[in-house]
């Protein structure tokens, strides 16, 4: 960073450009703008970024953004709990539910299977979700439907595959979205109608 910065300046530019899809031209119109901004703006958004740390968690069993041990979709009794949605992250819930098309539970896997970034299973929370469909299958309530809604990329099908493969016999059927999501796309930018298409046309994997 150029000395010409003052020390503090030059430290939230830096933080700004580490955030996924922001280059540094992006950290610096933030950064100046805050600058710029009223104090209480600035001390709003330095407020909710703490918060966010200190408050928010990981759901015990989805895997899902939370406020408490449970999440709020694994909390309600009026979802289906034999049917289970497969996203790779919790924005792709928040897309999903948007539709309203899906009542059932969720699990965030927090990333696809990526052998050339060193992203294997083990990285990902798979190990939970085959233990959630274990204890289902033990506790004489199996689950009626595997969705993986994992994203059309050559990592969300390499997933989406594995996954079929380990569930086979465990779950009563692994479905897979359609295609009404677009090759190379993520779900967190498809339209409501997109993802009720793709979601409403999913086909058998196993």
């Amino acid at each position: 960073m150029s000395t010409v910065l003052i020390e503090p300046v030059a430290r939230l530019i830096e933080a700004f450009a580490r955030l996924p899809g922001i280059g540094p031209k992006t950290a610096q119109r933030l950064t100046y703008h805050l600058l710029r901004a009223p104090d209480a703006e600035a001390r709003s958004l330095a407020v909710a970024l703490i918060a966010v740390r200190d408050e928010v968690v990981f759901c015990e069993r989805c895997f899902n953004i939370s406020d408490a041990p449970l999440c709020p979709i694994c909390r309600d009794p009026a979802r289906d709990a034999s049917r289970l949605c497969v996203v790779e992250e919790p924005l792709d819930v928040l897309a999903l539910e948007r539709t309203a098309e899906f009542r059932g539970l969720y699990h965030v896997l927090h990333g696809a299977i990526s052998p050339i970034d060193g992203i294997g299973p083990e990285r990902l929370k798979i190990r939970e979700l085959l233990e959630r469909a274990d204890h289902a299958a033990r506790d004489g309530e199996p689950l009626a439907e595997v969705i993986l809604a994992t994203n059309p990329t050559l990592e969300g099908e390499a997933t989406a595959m594995y996954l079929a493969e380990r569930l086979d016999g465990v779950a009563g059927s692994v479905t897979r979205i359609a295609r009404g999501l677009p090759v190379g796309g993520d779900l967190e930018d498809a339209d409501e109608v997109t993802l009720i298409r793709a979601l409403q046309g999913r086909r058998s994997i196993a």
